[in-house]
């Protein structure tokens, strides 16, 4: 049926290794499937993004793969409004393309999220976890194409995300705790960029989730690259300023944590922790009583 509805002369265009001749096809795809659109006929539209999953993305050709990359994001183009309709088909092979053994793969399946998104906004966040933890991933990719691809895919999410109500910082933060502890410095620069953002958004409070990936951000102040050391202390900086106004914060498990960082080997790691507590009431009164474990560390005789 989808080869009664997309001649065969563009599906073989569409699994051609010329770029050229599979940007060509995908643009044919996308005014077929704009006619479907304003036809109505779902059925066939269906069909034809089945087409391009099966035949395509999970083809064990490489230029096939490709292709279908391509043909989803100019399917999704052409459904314009009614895209988000599809997107429990069209999203999972493009998430999937994200792990491809070819680096070609994974650079056109940036390519394709990139302008599926543009055109779906915030009806994609249903999939933010999946596309975060692809992203985390691509953020450390062999390939540096498909890392500047990447990066650019993440600054559109990153806009999406901060524009959307349908977010939900209860289901992100344990992915994010997941990953603190990664020693990865380009995997470290994107969670900092993701904590950054978020932070910035007034309805989002990550005040009420910083136990969560405090931890990691102290860990990160000993980190070999002085990029990745000053932005953990400027996102520590500006948490430090915040918690003096916010009645959210779990000052409880914040103490345990201070204790063990403020007896770091690391020296800027310790005086990050002892300026913690040192202009901070609440926690200061907290950890006297964990002043056993401090073997004496100096912010007691201060």
């Amino acid at each position: 049926m989808a080869d009664a509805v997309i001649p065969t002369g563009v599906l073989r265009n569409l699994a051609d290794k010329l770029y050229d001749k599979r940007k060509n096809a995908a643009l044919e795809v996308e005014g077929i499937v704009k006619q479907l659109a304003v036809a109505g006929a779902h059925e066939k539209i269906s069909v034809v993004i089945n087409l391009l999953t099966t035949e395509f993305t999970y083809s064990g050709q490489e230029n096939r793969r490709k292709g279908g990359l391509i043909g989803l994001a100019a399917a999704t183009i052409g459904l314009t409004s009614e895209a988000a309709q599809y997107l429990e088909q069209i999203m999972p092979p493009v998430l999937n393309s994200f792990s491809d053994k070819d680096s070609r793969v994974r650079y056109y399946a940036c390519e394709a999220l990139y302008n599926i998104a543009k055109v779906v906004r915030g009806d994609f966040i249903i999939f933010f976890n999946q596309i975060f933890d692809a992203l985390c991933k691509l953020s450390a990719d062999s390939d540096a194409n498909v890392q500047s691809a990447a990066h650019l895919l993440d600054r559109l999410v990153k806009d999406i995300v901060t524009e959307s109500d349908q977010f939900g910082i209860e289901e992100f933060i344990p992915l994010l705790r997941e990953r603190m502890n990664v020693l990865n410095p380009y995997v470290r620069q994107f969670l900092v960029g993701w904590i950054t953002v978020l932070d910035s958004v007034p309805d989002i409070d990550m005040l009420g989730f910083l136990p969560d990936f405090l931890d990691g951000l102290f860990n990160m102040l000993s980190d070999s690259s002085h990029e990745i050391r000053q932005q953990a202390d400027s996102v520590l900086s500006k948490f430090l300023q915040d918690i003096k106004n916010s009645p959210s914060v779990d000052y409880g498990r914040m103490a345990e944590i201070l204790v063990q960082r403020a007896a770091s080997p690391d020296e800027f790691t310790r005086l990050k922790a002892i300026i913690w507590v040192k202009y901070n009431q609440s926690l200061l009164s907290i950890l006297f009583f964990f002043k056993q474990k401090f073997y004496g560390v100096f912010f007691l005789k201060h």
